[in-house]
């Protein structure tokens, strides 16, 4: 399979025994928010990677160079590649992060609790239509 960066990638199948991990009493609450990622029961607040932030030059000084290009041409594509490239690795840099912490919650703890957004959202919309909540 093939991106839109023109990276491949490869999947395959492979059995392995599963791992048992250590039996532990810790218990996490997870709030997840807008400022901050996450926030934990104890206190611990995880901040988001904001990789974009860092790049923000870098994306506009390629967009406006693909923007300049003549749709079709070959450097149009050498530039659509280098945007689509960038992105790709800010992607990456996102996913590293979330493979990262949701290893390390679940090798931590035992029992995760996650506030459940969906509820409030029904509630909203139902307050919104002319219901009580």
């Amino acid at each position: 399979m093939k991106d839109s960066a023109n990276r491949y990638f490869l999947s395959f199948v492979v059995e392995t025994c599963a791992q048992i991990l250590p039996q532990t009493d810790n218990l996490v609450g997870i709030d997840l928010g807008i400022k901050t990622f996450a926030t934990f029961s104890n206190g611990t607040k995880v901040d988001a990677p904001k990789p974009l932030k860092k790049r923000i030059k870098k994306l506009r000084k390629l967009s406006k160079s693909l923007s300049n290009k003549t749709r079709g041409s070959k450097r149009y594509e050498k530039a659509r590649l280098r945007v689509a490239k960038f992105h790709a690795e800010l992607k990456d840099t996102r996913m590293d992060f979330l493979h990262k912490l949701s290893t390390k919650i679940i090798r931590e703890n035992q029992t995760i609790v996650l506030e459940d957004l969906f509820a409030k959202h029904l509630r909203w919309k139902r307050f919104w239509n002319g219901e009580k909540p």
